[in-house]
């Protein structure tokens, strides 16, 4: 058997079949996706008829057969269209927001795999992250820890010496 190694970024971006009036943790997935797609949805895991006209208006606007269902065309589109920053981020989290933040994490000097799937690893590497950086330490990839992640990590520059302890420089 040989392992495919595009396979996680894959399953990053895909996800189960969801019919109207499933619930669960992936729909709660497809809420904060269609949120932040713009969809002012409550994330409350139940796909109720709320989030069915979503899924079937973002179907709509982005050319995919609208039949309400999310299947793997759906998710694909939700997830590599996400932007980073548009949602919280946590655990069990998969897609393109993601797999930036593994690539922001590993700028950071992170050890992690970079497969899009919000794992435990991942989840380890933003609390370590979040604490060294005086965040709140939760987990949860939230406006402010993307803020952060996001600032370019120069060196930081020489401090200047004082005339009196150099007297060559005067500035």
């Amino acid at each position: 058997m040989s392992i495919n190694p595009n396979q996680p970024i894959a399953t990053a971006f895909t996800g189960p079949v969801l019919y109207p009036w499933d619930a669960g943790s992936a729909v709660a997935e497809l809420q904060e996706l269609l949120r932040a797609h713009g969809f002012p949805l409550r994330v409350d895991g139940d796909f109720g008829s709320v989030t069915e006209t979503a899924v079937r208006l973002y179907q709509k606007r982005n050319k995919l057969v609208v039949d309400g269902v999310v299947g793997p065309k759906t998710w694909l589109s939700l997830k590599t269209k996400v932007k980073p920053g548009d949602r919280p981020l946590e655990q069990g989290d998969t897609g393109r927001d993601v797999l930036e933040l593994q690539g922001l994490l590993q700028v950071h000097g992170y050890q992690l795999q970079r497969n899009g799937i919000f794992d435990e690893l991942t989840q380890q590497a933003v609390i370590a992250f979040q604490q060294k950086h005086h965040l709140k330490a939760c987990g949860i990839v939230n406006a402010s820890t993307w803020g952060v992640l996001g600032e370019k990590s120069c060196p930081p520059e020489p401090k200047q010496k004082l005339w009196f302890t150099n007297p060559r420089k005067w500035w």
